[in-house]
């Protein structure tokens, strides 16, 4: 099966090559080989560190990209606090004191299935669990790390065979992946919407309150896009009192819930040490959790530099349809017009043609990442046929197209997170509306993306707009425990208002905003 689309006849070659290399991988590649630096000789500074981000005892080679993405995307104005740098400096240790394989790990365990809590014990969990695509992955992980850290406890990712091998563990000597033989293991599948220990079934049953004594020693939390309002709950503070004695949370989500803990005044003081700049919330976070595997990290290498380095400035566009019914040429219309307008992407000259294909001066690469080609072939026929009329040269490229998302396949998973990265080591993003996809790149590349809005049967008028905050959208409003119901974003705190793609969704956003 071919991942890639043939492009022009001077690059036949190369496609062919990394198509061996995404589909079967080269059993002659040693997937530790330095890919560009040396990575037993080179010095880590600040910038590799990201301004203190990361931990500098790891091993280098167990994960080349954890110190060399400062090498393909660009230095971040945004600069993590020292109060942050410090706390995960703090989990760290929390991490390796409690984490699978220790003793107070193994006490735990028996806790667990005993149902008796320890209270003298210093170490609490909270395990996540999956649903939907890597990006709404990515991101509910996100917001159970803030949690985490926020309630000092230890993170745990029940991690699938879907998700095997996409990222390199965050924590130096300990791992956050949930052991095969944790209890409920077989059963996590089952914990969904309905499921009786729910917690919010529990407190909207009253099952479980301020008042109760005899707590169990687990609960489980559904905060995914359907959650009701006993679930949202979970972000009330007077629930937030009891669960501080429950040494086991199990929560699955498939959203980026994080915004929903800035209300709260029980995180309020944390918050703002660790985030004095509201907008870098995930770009922080997310570029210390998500590294990707030395195998996924080889493919992203190898493509950036075959199609992407030799470019004075590379695009990126990510396209998402998410109704079928959609016509392509509003989609096609709704993006050309888009890059024209705010001056990406140059117009074509379609009364003359070129004699050749372009060659190594490349003025600008544009990489588009969607689950078909159609946009890809269109545009890169479009210029290939035609010159520019500023006399720019564009290339375009495509590293998949999966025509169908497959978030339970392992390979998929690992292109769209190789796809992922490759968009946010470009100059300018183009990402579309709704998408977490998009919300991830932007995050990880530190950028303020042009968004083109939702087509609903027509272009929309203006097709795109400039992203204000670089943070991801939560496609709900939010909840507002007092008055136990959803309120506009900005009445519960100045920097939370509604997205600029989702107008019920919310997003955090600076003051100054």
């Amino acid at each position: 099966m071919s991942f890639f689309p043939k492009l022009a006849a001077a690059f036949i070659v190369l496609p062919v090559l990394f198509i061996f290399l995404l589909s079967y991988g080269d059993k002659r590649l040693n997937p530790t080989i330095d890919v560009g630096l040396k990575h037993d000789s080179y010095q880590l500074t600040g910038d590799k560190l990201l301004d203190g981000l990361l931990a500098p005892n790891f091993t280098k080679s167990s994960c080349l990209s954890r110190y060399q993405s400062i090498s393909y995307r660009k230095s971040s104005p945004h600069k993590p606090s020292l109060y942050l740098v410090s706390k995960l400096r703090d989990h760290e240790k929390l991490h390796k004191s409690c984490g699978p394989g220790t003793e107070a790990y193994k006490r735990s365990i028996k806790q667990l299935t005993s149902g008796q809590i320890d209270s003298s014990s210093e170490c609490r969990y909270v395990v996540w669990v999956a649903c939907c695509g890597l990006g709404n992955r990515i991101l509910s992980i996100t917001s159970a790390f803030l949690y985490a850290v926020l309630t000092n406890r230890v993170l745990l990712i029940n991690e699938e065979s879907d998700m095997s091998d996409l990222f390199c563990e965050p924590f130096p000597d300990a791992s956050w992946i949930l052991p095969k033989d944790f209890p409920f293991k077989n059963q996590l599948y089952r914990f969904k919407k309905h499921c009786p220990r729910r917690c919010g079934n529990m407190l909207k049953n009253n099952v479980i309150n301020a008042s109760t004594e005899l707590l169990p020693s687990f609960l489980y939390f559904y905060l995914s896009h359907d959650y009701d309002h006993y679930d949202k709950h979970f972000f009330c503070d007077q629930n937030q009192i009891v669960l501080r004695k429950i040494p086991w949370l199990i929560m699955k989500s498939d959203v980026y819930f994080l915004p929903s803990f800035f209300p709260m005044s029980s995180f309020e003081e944390e918050l703002d040490k660790l985030f004095p700049d509201r907008e870098t919330v995930f770009h922080h976070l997310g570029r210390y959790l998500f590294h990707p595997s030395n195998e996924v990290w080889k493919l992203i290498t190898t493509y950036y530099k075959n199609y992407l380095a030799e470019a004075e400035e590379r695009i990126g566009i990510q396209i998402r349809v998410f109704d079928h019914k959609t016509s392509f040429q509003n989609v096609m219309d709704q993006i050309l017009t888009c890059t024209r307008k705010e001056k990406l992407l140059p117009e074509v000259n379609v009364d003359k043609s070129l004699s050749a294909p372009y060659g190594k001066n490349i003025s600008k690469a544009v990489l588009i990442t969607s689950l078909i080609p159609d946009y890809y072939e269109e545009m890169k026929h479009m210029y290939l046929k035609h010159p520019t009329l500023n006399g720019e040269v564009i290339a375009v490229y495509q590293p998949s197209h999966e025509v169908k998302q497959k978030s339970k396949n392992n390979m998929h998973n690992k292109k769209a997170w190789a796809e992922i990265n490759l968009l946010s080591m470009t100059d300018v993003l183009v990402t579309t509306g709704w998408s977490t996809f998009g919300y991830v790149a932007q995050g990880l590349g530190g950028k303020r993306p042009w968004i083109l809005y939702k087509i609903d049967r027509t272009i929309p008028d203006p097709v795109c707009g400039r992203g204000i905050s670089m943070e991801p959208c939560v496609h709900a409003p939010v909840y507002d425990c007092k008055a136990e119901g959803v309120v506009h974003a900005a009445t519960v705190v100045p920097y939370l208002r509604h997205c600029e793609d989702v107008s019920w969704g919310t997003k955090l956003f600076n003051n100054s905003q």
